[in-house]
């Protein structure tokens, strides 16, 4: 027996596809808009079969028990604290384990920057499932979402909607690319977090944290975006900010305790990231 709802306590909101329509026409809401989302909680004999997919991409988060999802004739096992994203005009499968069915929320979505928000995630056809290492943020939104379109489908409630839906996206990338404490990427930027004003050489922190060189490095693009020696020059220089901004430091002292004992270089480095010296930064206007 397969169930789609009417689960106890489930809470589920449609909007009107003529209200959808007219959304997807918007100035905010063309580029992103939630077209359904719902609690299901312990859904027993909960399933959907779609063979030709829908038009929403399905955004699936599993917060207890465990289901499954069938992409592309692969399943995939959904776990507590997983997600799951299917896109739209994909055949696919869903549905709770008879052991332990699930408790999900849930929600559709359509828009111009959904697919690029999905690859965001890192989440593809063949890797639809992920375990979150905070999988409670996730839930935030998607409550407050649901709570948001239980109160009106107006104009204002559909774009508050898209806020959460955008963030939850963004939310799923960063949980994704950020690393946990006690592996090595972890290890190795809590160490430049905390020893930036000193000699920090990538052969030496590879080797403390147990991997290579270029194993750290590539660790170190796929989570940032570049290289481990660039990891250290932001940190350095988020902290130059902080000095320059909150103290009267000279800036010989500020380079000196961000760890460039050579001021000039430290101002050759400043310019090259901020596209003006120290001096011209602490005299601009902020806040």
């Amino acid at each position: 027996m397969e169930q789609v709802d009417g689960f106890v306590h489930q809470r589920m909101h449609v909007v009107e596809r003529a209200r959808v329509t007219e959304a997807l026409r918007g100035p905010v809401t063309r580029r992103l808009v939630v077209t359904d989302a719902g609690f299901f909680p312990a859904a027993r004999f909960h399933a959907r079969s779609r063979p030709h997919g829908v038009a929403e991409t399905i955004v699936i988060l599993c917060v207890s028990g465990s289901g499954w999802v069938e992409v592309a004739g692969v399943r995939t096992g959904v776990g507590a604290g997983a997600v799951a994203v299917i896109p739209g005009g994909v055949p696919h499968r869903y549905g709770a384990s008879e052991a332990a069915p699930w408790t999900i929320w849930w929600c559709h979505l359509r828009g111009t920057d959904v697919a690029e928000l999905v690859a965001a995630t890192g989440l593809t056809l063949e890797r639809p499932v992920a375990s979150l290492r905070h999988p409670e943020r996730a839930v935030a939104l998607l409550e407050e979402m649901v709570t948001t379109l239980e109160r009106s489908v107006a104009a204002a409630q559909l774009v508050g909607a898209a806020g959460c839906a955008w963030k939850l996206l963004t939310q799923v990338a960063v949980d994704r690319a950020m690393p946990e404490r006690g592996d090595p990427l972890g290890r190795a930027m809590r160490y430049i977090d905390e020893r930036f004003d000193g000699s920090i050489r990538v052969t030496d922190l590879a080797a403390m944290v147990g991997v290579s060189a270029s194993h750290l490095s590539a660790l170190f693009r796929g989570a940032t975006g570049s290289g481990v020696l660039a990891y250290v020059t932001g940190r350095r220089m988020a902290a130059a900010r902080q000095l320059l901004d909150s103290t009267p430091m000279r800036i010989a002292d500020v380079a000196s305790a961000v760890g460039y004992p050579d001021p000039l270089y430290f101002s050759r480095q400043f310019r090259k990231a901020h596209e003006m010296s120290p001096s011209e930064y602490r005299e601009l206007r902020k806040g």
